[in-house]
């Protein structure tokens, strides 16, 4: 059951504010991420694979362009123009008797050109520069990393006939060509080891020069598909180390972790990739075997694959056309994908911002209703401590009153209260304190009293015996020294019993309690066979602290009280025992028992149920123990026949450890 009142407000600001507050964000969160997964990751898809497409014509545009400036250069222009006249004497459109022109003069310069364009553009392996005949007269000198070509590569090219390749023919009779990726034949490889480099790839753009409406040959330039492959591997961060070297990188955001690839214009062959060992695959074919994403390129412009799967990894993807051959491009297919898992990462990601957020509202709401409760609760709490504290008894509590309010109001009064309450009770205890001395004195007079009227009696009956010369004097005089004998040592007695109730303790020492029993009994073993008791001993002992004076005038009592409640004679059974904490001992005899009344006043002073003494036996007994940590009871017997009293000390052991 709920009591506290913090535990309620808790509840009832989690019922009306963080339970409405959570429900909102889940459903905040379900349609947000609906959005997210779907429209944004569609738009994001199609409106890169655009970009990405413009961006890579726009690169072949600029080397189109490249081409047809250094065809269009003069320098180039004189070089293959003199070079064909000059190997050319019999044409017709050279008038008689006219001076060969030396073409050598333009080779420097055309060299340099192209060793500049190599260095500027940063992109060229090979630029060439080759005559009608399908001769190379021109080459740069240098790659675009500065370092330069081992002077074989260009004694091979003097002896290579260009007319063989298409893309010379092509430009002869079309005035340009372009070749798609390839592996070129006429540098070697930029890495021989075997592995599929983009640096060993290449596209080529050949554009025709004229001289005067003529074509005099062709200006050649050899474009290294490793920038091509660097747009690629540059999109987004993520890097595919194959399967099974980890796999991929899922990135904060799918702006991050998309990843792109260029197809071939028949749309099925892998020419760009971030994962280089896919170079020349057929993504229709084993181990890709997606021809689904095939038809669709080959289905539309741009749009979106259906969603497939691939390595174990749920993928979605864009694709959009390059130019078309006839439209001055390569016709190839860009792509561009993102893993699912990356898709559901930034859901994941407002997941935990969603939830991170509820739990702090959660936890701020319920902190600040603790706060508030604790506040309010606070002088109850308090009103609660000092009314405890009062009923055990510290009258000198006091609540600190805070505010003004009806809490502090109570706790004024509560103050208040309490200092009545202390002021009567000092009252009442000075008036009990007075009381208790007024019956003290009254029990002390009467105890005295009774003595003395038997020898003030005496007294005179031997004064007068005296005064008249009784020849019985002596026989009076021997009877009134024993009377005043024995009712001086009875008012020892009582004063012993008082010094007793109210005198204090010695220092503590080892007490064996077997001990002290057996000294006790083999006290009050003559009268005990005088009152025909039969007294039955059992069990060892115990150590115990305390003052072995005080504890043997305590069993004194338990045991006379046993003797006396048996004048008809029976058996007393006096028994040490107990636990590892604490000794016992138990003194039960066959007497009568004790009634129901007698019962609730056995310990308390000045009670006694015979006809003499001071009633203070069974109370010194009670105040001793108790002194001694211990505790003691007096009951009647189990089976009914007579009454047991049981003494319970702690052990040495036990106070050794305090």
């Amino acid at each position: 059951m709920i009591r506290r009142i913090s535990t309620k407000w808790v509840l009832a600001v989690l019922g009306v504010v963080v339970v409405p507050f959570v429900g909102f964000a889940l459903f905040v969160y379900s349609k947000v991420s609906d959005r997210l997964s779907d429209d944004v990751v569609r738009f994001h898809l199609l409106s890169v694979a655009a970009d990405l497409a413009d961006r890579i014509d726009s690169e072949i545009d600029e080397r189109s362009l490249d081409v047809r400036d250094l065809a269009g250069e003069f320098l180039v222009e004189n070089l293959l123009g003199d070079y064909l006249a000059a190997n050319q004497p019999d044409r017709a459109d050279r008038p008689d008797g006219a001076e060969l022109p030396d073409w050598t003069i333009w080779h420097g310069p055309v060299e340099t050109t192209f060793d500049r364009y190599v260095e500027r553009t940063a992109v060229y392996d090979l630029v060439l520069a080759i005559d009608a005949e399908g001769r190379m007269l021109a080459h740069n000198s240098f790659r675009p990393d500065g370092v330069a070509y081992d002077p074989t590569v260009f004694e091979r090219l003097l002896d290579h006939d260009f007319r063989v390749e298409s893309w010379f023919r092509a430009a002869m009779e079309d005035g340009f060509a372009r070749g798609d990726q390839h592996q070129s034949n006429l540098i070697p490889l930029a890495l021989d080891d075997g592995a599929a480099h983009a640096e060993n790839y290449h596209i080529s753009f050949a554009g025709r020069v004229d001289r005067q409406g003529a074509p005099v040959g062709v200006v050649f330039l050899l474009m290294n598909w490793k920038h091509i492959q660097d747009a690629i591997s540059a999109f987004g961060v993520r890097r595919l180390q194959g399967r099974g070297g980890g796999g991929p990188v899922v990135g904060e955001d799918i702006y991050k972790s998309s990843y792109a690839w260029i197809w071939k214009s028949d749309a099925d062959t892998i020419l760009a990739h971030p994962s280089r060992e896919l170079y020349g695959m057929k993504v229709s074919e084993e181990p890709l075997n997606l021809p689904q994403m095939v038809a669709r390129a080959r289905s539309a412009a741009w749009g979106m694959y259906p969603d497939y799967e691939f390595q174990g990894v749920g993928k979605r993807a864009a694709f959009k056309w390059c130019k078309r051959p006839a439209e001055g491009g390569f016709g190839w297919v860009v792509g561009i994908g993102i893993d699912q898992p990356d898709i559901e990462a930034p859901l994941d990601e407002l997941a935990r911002l969603f939830f991170t957020s509820s739990a702090f509202v959660l936890t701020l709401a319920i902190l600040w209703t603790f706060y508030i409760a604790r506040r309010t609760t606070r002088p109850i709490r308090a009103l609660e401590e000092h009314t405890r504290r009062i009923a055990e008894g510290d009258l000198d509590a006091r609540i600190e009153v805070r505010s003004k309010d009806e809490l502090g109001q109570l706790a004024t009064s509560f103050n208040t209260m309490v200092a009545r309450l202390k002021e009567n009770r000092e009252q009442l205890v000075k008036a009990e304190k007075d009381a208790a001395w007024r019956e003290m004195a009254r029990q002390v007079a009467h105890e005295i009293k009774n003595p003395l009227t038997p020898i003030a009696l005496s007294v005179s009956l031997l004064k007068r015996s005296r005064d008249e010369h009784s020849p019985e004097f002596d026989r009076i005089f021997d009877r009134t020294m024993g009377m005043i004998q024995r009712q001086v040592d009875n008012m020892r007695e009582i004063a012993r019993d008082f010094y007793a109730f109210a005198g204090k303790h010695k220092e503590p020492q080892v007490v064996d309690l077997g001990a002290i029993v057996d000294s006790v009994l083999q006290l009050d073993h003559a009268w005990a066979e005088d009152q025909n008791v039969r007294i039955h001993r059992a069990g060892d002992g115990g150590l115990v602290f305390g003052d072995p004076d005080e504890l043997e005038r305590a069993f004194q009592n338990l045991v006379s009280n046993a003797i006396e409640a048996m004048p008809e004679g029976g058996d007393l059974h006096v028994t040490v025992g107990g636990t590892e904490r604490e000794v016992t001992v138990e003194f039960r005899d066959t007497g009568k028992g004790l009634s129901q009344e007698v019962e609730g006043h056995l310990f308390e002073p000045y009670f006694t149920t015979r006809s003499s003494g001071t009633g203070l036996g069974l109370a010194i007994v009670r105040r001793v123990v108790t002194d001694m940590g211990g505790r003691v009871d007096l009951v009647n017997a189990p089976d009914g026949v007579g009454a047991l009293a049981r003494v319970t000390l702690p052990r040495r052991s036990t106070m050794e450890g305090r």
